[in-house]
């Protein structure tokens, strides 16, 4: 990863990605991302309408937590979230620059793949960003989202298992990650959950993440194509 990919999709399960979606499903209208907890609240202090977002325990000026659990229920409606995580908004801040760059978890992985079809995207670069790209569940769904562009029936069984399976499940299940909620890993499992991808770009100097609609025969037609 150089900062000169074309398309991207950039992938945090657990959970950056999967709260990300969450939150737009509860009407939050953008997320502006942010690269540590320093730049969160200088952005909020620019802007004290928007709420402010960060991965383990709260924090004095974080309104909310990374967790899809405890985001479920928030009224975001016409409100923009700033996140920071440790992985997953640092990977997607890597490749902002992209033709197009999509962050994903299996929440949105249908949409995401249809989005990659209506781009006509013939080659993608999958940035895993979990323990240093190493992360399980991760590279499960970026396997999954590749076979998708490919196969017009794919078992997500597998995939899914992995990711159930993985040290970050373990951890969250376990009580070792903070502000955590006892459901986050079966919502981080609730594969195409949202029919929305999502898109990250620049906006006025800003990393801004949108939910993004795509055609529901798009990734058929890609099918066909090959």
């Amino acid at each position: 990863m150089d900062g000169t990919e074309q398309v991207a999709v950039v992938i945090d399960v657990m959970r950056a990605f999967t709260t990300a979606a969450w939150a737009f499903h509860r009407g939050a209208d953008k997320i502006v991302l942010a690269a540590d907890e320093g730049e969160a609240l200088a952005i909020k202090a620019c802007h004290p309408g928007w709420l402010a977002l960060k991965d383990g325990a709260p924090v004095s000026g974080f309104n909310l937590v990374n967790s899809p659990g405890l985001i479920q229920e928030a009224d975001l409606a016409g409100r923009t979230v700033i996140q920071k995580t440790t992985a997953g908004t640092v990977g997607a801040l890597a490749v902002v620059e992209a033709k197009l760059a999509l962050c994903a978890s299996f929440v949105v992985a249908d949409a995401t793949a249809r989005a990659l079809a209506d781009a006509g995207a013939d080659s993608v670069t999958f940035v895993a960003t979990g323990e240093d790209g190493r992360a399980a569940e991760d590279l499960a769904c970026a396997e999954y989202l590749d076979r998708l562009l490919t196969e017009d029936r794919l078992d997500p069984g597998p995939y899914l298992h992995r990711a159930r399976t993985s040290p970050a499940a373990d951890d969250l299940r376990n009580g070792r990650r903070l502000g955590a909620h006892p459901s986050d890993v079966e919502l981080c499992l609730e594969v195409d959950r949202f029919d929305f991808a999502m898109q990250v770009g620049l906006d006025e100097g800003m990393a801004v993440l949108r939910p993004l609609r795509t055609r529901p025969e798009a990734v058929s037609a890609v099918h066909r194509a090959r």
